[in-house]
């Protein structure tokens, strides 16, 4: 299984990054784990849209979804699509908000996607066996278990501390978690990981390999990762482009 981030920034797009994509193969298989602002146009240096063979949204907020807009262009008239539609796996009310998203208005997508709802029941989707559990976020997100060949990556999409988050990741091979919050008092619970409890879930869950993202711009990404490494020594700090083995 190969990880290869598309985007990290977290709440946004930054400077240095789109926000929150990756792009997870297998065999053969690609599909996406998120499509965040800015994130589109990157992923058309890495992969051939065309060559997408699902997306995964863990959750309908801008910085995780909302690049799904011009994909429906492209799919529409780039005239290199696969001339079918892609599954899409995501919360309750996705095809009303990236129609929103892309015209303003609820107009049919199912020329585009083939839109699956996120119930907590696991699935297959190609070579890979889906896991997902909802997350402690103020809206409804999923993080996401895949496992194939015998390796598995958890992807968190945004949590604040979560058990369920810890079991679904218990022993992975790969955590891939957010990091979003500095250590600083007064931080609003259910929505966001620091730096440390990244590495305390990564601890706690017996993960292999933990791998912060979705830090955001005026953050200290630095910071996170040091105080990540405090409780998990191995952390890494994921980079726009860079590419993982699973």
């Amino acid at each position: 299984m190969r990880l290869t981030v598309v985007g990290c920034c977290g709440s946004g797009p930054g400077p240095a990054s789109p926000a929150s994509c990756y792009l997870v193969e297998h065999d053969g298989f690609r599909v996406l784990l998120d499509l965040g602002n800015g994130a589109f146009g990157t992923l058309q240096a890495l992969a051939d849209p065309a060559t997408i063979d699902a997306l995964y949204l863990s959750h309908l907020h801008a910085d995780h979804c909302l690049d799904v807009a011009p994909f429906i262009v492209w799919h529409r008239y780039s005239g290199r699509s696969r001339g079918r539609p892609v599954p899409l796996y995501a919360p309750a009310g996705a095809d009303r908000r990236l129609a929103a998203a892309y015209y303003g208005d609820t107009a049919p997508l199912e020329d585009v996607f083939d839109f699956t709802l996120l119930t907590g029941a696991p699935f297959d989707l190609g070579p890979f066996r889906v896991q997902t559990v909802r997350t402690a976020h103020p809206v409804e997100c999923h993080a996401v278990r895949l496992t194939a060949g015998g390796r598995s990556l958890v992807y968190t999409g945004d949590t604040g501390a979560s058990a369920d988050v810890v079991g679904l990741a218990r022993g992975a091979d790969v955590l891939l978690a957010e990091a979003a919050h500095p250590d600083v008092p007064g931080l609003p619970p259910g929505l966001h990981l620091t730096g440390r409890e990244a590495g305390e879930h990564a601890a706690a869950a017996g993960a292999d390999r933990l791998l912060l993202t979705h830090v955001p711009a005026w953050v200290d990404a630095g910071a996170q990762l040091s105080d990540a490494r405090a409780v998990f020594p191995s952390a890494e700090l994921v980079a726009p482009g860079a590419t993982y083995d699973v």
